[in-house]
């Protein structure tokens, strides 16, 4: 399998994703939003990098689960329950030094929104990860 990272020249420059991810794969996999929830159903409470903390947890088992890494995403896409820059920011920066930073570097979004699905919820991942 090959994935292809790049970033056209004529685009601007990125802080660490790259704009286009091209992959020769014979098996997607497609998580279900990450919550920042425990194994026992529990929003983690607290700031939104407790949360995301969480949802690298969940991301991992998740991954690991389906047989893929954080190498072999392909897609990311962070809501955010803001509508502040500063804390958009905080939000990457947490996801992108964590234990799962590699799924960062390929096609990604970051998107502040109203609200979330849960009570309390401020963050909430969406992953695709292409195998071979």
């Amino acid at each position: 399998m090959t994935i292809e990272r790049q970033n056209p020249p004529a685009l601007h420059p990125t802080p660490g994703y790259h704009h286009v991810t091209t992959v020769d794969a014979r098996r997607t996999v497609h998580l279900a939003g990450q919550c920042p929830l425990t194994p026992d159903g529990e929003v983690v409470s607290g700031d939104v990098l407790a949360q995301v903390d969480q949802v690298v947890a969940n991301t991992e088992v998740a991954l690991a689960h389906a047989g893929a890494t954080p190498e072999d995403v392909v897609r990311t896409v962070i809501y955010v329950a803001t509508a502040e820059q500063p804390a958009l920011s905080a939000v990457w920066q947490r996801f992108t030094t964590s234990s799962i930073a590699a799924a960062f570097t390929t096609a990604s979004t970051l998107v502040g929104v109203t609200c979330l699905g849960f009570a309390g919820q401020l963050v909430e991942l969406d992953v695709t990860a292409a195998l071979a």
